[in-house]
């Protein structure tokens, strides 16, 4: 076993007890979403306020940066990808190391039973495309812990 891996949780345990105040600089919003338009849309928004994010195409590939990657604090999410879908990658995240990391869902598509599923897989939102930078960002400014 690696004693040099720490969860989502002990890091923001460690963050919370230096009460060191959130560095929007390095924190990184992992965007993941079939359509590389939406992709770069959404990247765009948070771009425009300086927020850093990375992009991946299908669960798989943000699994990989998951892992890769430090400083990933918030994930959002389509839930209509394949090979799979996004509640499947949910609960991926959810039954990891990354369990508390906070999710927000875009979706286009989706019916209220994929909403409920998504709430009860304890995401932090779930926004309807076309999304608008003043749906999404106050939200991610509150999960960042950045001041509007």
């Amino acid at each position: 076993m690696n004693d040099d891996i720490v969860s989502y949780a002990e890091h923001e345990a460690i963050r919370i007890i230096g009460k060191q105040e959130p560095e929007p600089s390095i924190q990184k919003v992992l965007i993941v979403d079939d359509d590389r338009s939406m992709r770069e849309m959404l990247s765009g928004i948070l771009d425009s306020k300086g927020i850093h994010s990375l992009l991946a195409e299908n669960a798989a590939d943000a699994m990989d940066l998951l892992k890769s990657e430090k400083l990933i604090t918030l994930v959002i999410t389509d839930l209509r990808m394949l090979p799979i879908d996004g509640l499947a990658f949910i609960r991926q995240i959810r039954n990891s190391v990354w369990a508390d990391l906070p999710i927000v869902v875009v979706s286009g598509d989706a019916g209220i039973r994929d909403a409920i599923d998504a709430m009860h897989l304890g995401i932090v939102d779930f926004l309807l495309k076309p999304i608008e930078p003043e749906q999404l960002l106050p939200l991610v400014n509150r999960e960042l812990g950045i001041k509007a």
